[in-house]
């Protein structure tokens, strides 16, 4: 029998670590070891509302839930039913969208199924959906990343286009069209940019908008002007604060046209206004921000609509295929999901930071189940060298990698702590 340390939904705002035996795993069942797991701001609107969240089960202070449901490790049992697919030792990356009726899924509503433990069970039902992917690569973190990355990879597809009196709708940003990115310096803004750039289907001009001149500049670093222009893509980054008629300037980067294609990763009312005002015709406005008002209403130009064909669409979550995109993108080293993000920690850390997201600044969280670390930035690893100098090591590795966590940097930390890969 396994025994595995979890943070567990216990209750509303009620995340706690515990301790206990995991069942033996059925005929269909897969016992796997979690490497990492990415923090989503979806785990903390569960943790806040608990039960009253539609995937989180109404027992949780009898039989609490595991969180986290980005999510990479390795095979360690497998089912007697299982064995022609899968073989202990192999490292797997979750795919959590299951698109059950019920609308449960790991992370939120199993009490042996999540990222932030250890341990966990994979059940019947993921794997029967196909929810195990394989992972060929050796850094984890990209590959807990795969899943936010996949949700920018989706909305990129779900954006479309028309022709005059052909019906049907041609998927995808347009090649060689224009792209406003708008609010878009944030850690998925930044995965945006890079798919944008390094992805298959290339815009011929990209703006990138935000109110924050350091996250602007942040952005510029990892994903440089000179960079995009070597794809033969023209990037422009503005800072929408420091201008008088941003609408009016954003227009005027694209020789006083409005854009193919237009993104907004926040759920600002003037932001997606502006985006509304940004549209081209048979322009597509994608709303990648998710509201967390049920009543978030904004006004948009029906005119543009019925006379210029303008349209919008939403999305929420990527599918397998844009898992698996992700995935084979970074594996070649075509996109680098890790720019999204800036802290990283062990599972003791995991309680704290889902509980407190909003307030903790930066990017996307990482936690490794089995380290003994507080969630730190990456860019800050040097306070803690007195304690032990590797981690003066480690900021120089860092360092030398503009600050931009990476496999050499994971596998340090791993070995640091004696975590081992293999069974």
């Amino acid at each position: 029998m396994v025994q595995t340390t979890a943070a567990v939904i216990c209750g509303e705002k009620d995340v706690q670590l515990r301790t206990f035996n995991l069942p033996r795993i059925s005929d269909d069942e897969l016992l796997v070891r979690n490497v990492s797991n990415g923090i989503c701001l979806s785990t903390y609107k569960a943790a806040l509302l608990g039960s009253n969240h539609k995937r989180v089960p109404e027992n949780i202070s009898e039989v609490p839930v595991m969180t986290g449901h980005e999510y990479a490790g390795v095979i360690v049992e497998v089912g007697v039913n299982l064995q022609d697919r899968f073989k202990p030792g192999e490292p797997f990356v979750l795919q959590p969208a299951m698109g059950l009726p019920t609308g449960y899924s790991a992370g939120y509503s199993y009490e042996t199924f999540g990222g932030n433990a250890t341990y966990s069970i994979i059940p019947k039902v993921a794997i029967g959906l196909d929810c195990v992917l394989p992972y060929k690569g050796s850094y984890f973190a990209n590959a807990s990343l795969a899943e936010p990355m996949s949700c920018i990879i989706g909305a990129f597809h779900a954006s479309y286009h028309t022709t005059p009196y052909v019906y049907e709708h041609q998927m995808g940003i347009k090649e060689g069209g224009t792209l406003a990115l708008l609010a878009c310096a944030g850690p998925m803004g930044i995965g945006a940019i890079d798919y944008a750039i390094n992805g298959p289907v290339r815009p011929s001009r990209i703006v990138v908008t935000d109110i924050d001149e350091a996250r602007l500049a942040r952005a510029e670093s990892l994903i440089p002007i000179s960079k995009a222009l070597e794809n033969g893509i023209e990037l422009h980054y503005v800072n929408t604060a420091e201008i008088q008629d941003p609408t009016a300037h954003i227009k005027d980067l694209n020789n006083g046209n409005g854009y193919d294609d237009v993104m907004v990763y926040a759920a600002v009312t003037q932001v997606l206004e502006q985006a509304d005002e940004l549209l081209g015709n048979d322009g597509c406005l994608n709303f990648f921000a998710g509201p967390t008002d049920k009543q978030f209403k904004v006004p948009f130009n029906f005119y543009n609509v019925h006379y210029e064909s303008t349209h919008i669409v939403g999305t929420s979550g990527g599918s397998t295929d844009d898992m698996l995109e992700s995935i084979e993108l970074s594996e070649a080293g075509k996109i680098n999901p890790s720019f999204m993000l800036t802290h990283v920690g062990g599972l003791e850390a995991a309680p704290h930071t889902i509980l407190n997201q909003l307030d903790i600044p930066g990017g996307k969280k990482l936690i490794y189940p089995h380290i003994d670390l507080p969630l730190t930035a990456i860019d800050e690893f040097h306070k803690l060298a007195d304690q032990d100098p590797f981690f003066g090591d480690l900021d120089r590795i860092l360092k030398d990698n503009n600050y931009v966590w990476n496999e050499l940097a994971e596998k340090a930390l791993l070995e640091f702590y004696n975590v081992s890969l293999t069974i």
